[in-house]
């Protein structure tokens, strides 16, 4: 089983956005059963709060289901858990740094770049294109 964790600020946005499309990938090239998929935030602020709403639109317009999701902030044991913790920008992997030991090997960037944070940007396609992308790259390297 390869466990994947992705990390946003909120876990309202980007990582569940990932967490679905991922799921939802896996799902369609046959592979759901190798995966574990979930999200968390570095941040306290949103725990407990559903997906976003505009998050939530975007993956439906897509037809990814998205329900379900409940805001949690990433911890050690899932740091113990997860082969992968994939984090969204810059700013993630600093409060990441403050939360989990440095690891490259297992705590990593989705892309080289930033996915910019819809929550701020109201570029919820921005986002979705880029978390694809992402989603696209890790079902490459591990089917």
């Amino acid at each position: 089983m390869i466990k994947v964790l992705f990390i946003c600020h909120g876990n309202i946005c980007r990582s569940p956005m990932g967490e679905f499309i991922l799921r939802d990938m896996a799902a369609k090239a046959g592979a759901g059963e190798r995966f574990e998929i979930d999200s968390a935030a570095v941040s306290r602020e949103e725990i407990g709060r559903g997906i976003y709403p505009p998050a939530r639109r975007e993956l439906e317009r897509h037809g990814v289901p998205c329900g379900g999701h409940v805001a949690r902030q990433v911890t050690m044991a899932d740091y113990r858990h997860f082969d992968r913790i994939y984090y969204m920008d810059r700013s993630n992997r600093r409060y990441l740094e403050r939360l989990l030991p440095r690891d490259p090997e297992k705590i990593r960037p989705l892309l080289d770049r930033d996915v910019a944070d819809p929550w701020y940007t109201g570029d919820f396609e921005a986002a979705w294109e880029d978390i694809t992308e992402g989603c696209r790259r890790i079902l490459e390297e591990f089917l």
